[in-house]
């Protein structure tokens, strides 16, 4: 049985493990809040109402796919979420492929076609990425839990 494409990938906007953390720990506050103020006040229940809500949109971005990644045909397809514009990076225009670091940074912020500093930027969660470069010098940042299968998958492809 032969897969469908060379390549394919979603990326969840919910299960970067520092997002995850930081939602935990805003819903352990809350608990721990309406535990204190049990007997003070009537706002108590609110702290519990709030503390619930962080855990069940927690759960909801566990399964919001941010953007799928497609690499098929010597095109690499980055489709994001219900509006976002479907962008295909020709592979015939690709002179350098590498594996890179997406950012040094310990926070970064899940971002769909981010053009910055002559790049444009695609990433969800991790710390890993592609970086192609085009013939005009244009990087595109790709971020992947993957590295090193769409790595060789955009070898193969441009090699055929």
């Amino acid at each position: 049985m032969s897969n469908r494409y060379a390549f394919f990938e979603k990326q969840y906007i919910g299960r970067d493990y520092i997002r995850i953390c930081i939602r935990l720990v805003m819903a352990a506050f809350c608990f721990a809040a309406y535990v204190y103020e049990r007997d003070r006040d009537n706002t108590q229940d609110l702290f519990l109402i709030v503390g619930f809500g962080i855990i069940g949109v927690s759960i909801l971005l566990l399964f919001l796919i941010q953007y799928k990644t497609t690499i098929d045909q010597k095109k690499i397809i980055i489709d994001g979420l219900w509006s976002a514009k479907k962008v295909e990076i020709d592979l015939n225009t690709i002179v350098k492929v590498r594996k890179d670091i997406y950012s040094n940074y310990l926070f970064n912020n899940p971002v769909y076609n981010l053009h910055r500093k002559g790049s444009v930027r695609f990433y969800s969660s991790g710390k890993d990425a592609v970086v192609l470069t085009d013939r005009d010098g244009f990087e595109y940042y790709i971020g992947t839990q993957r590295p090193n299968e769409m790595y060789l998958v955009i070898q193969e492809e441009m090699k055929n």
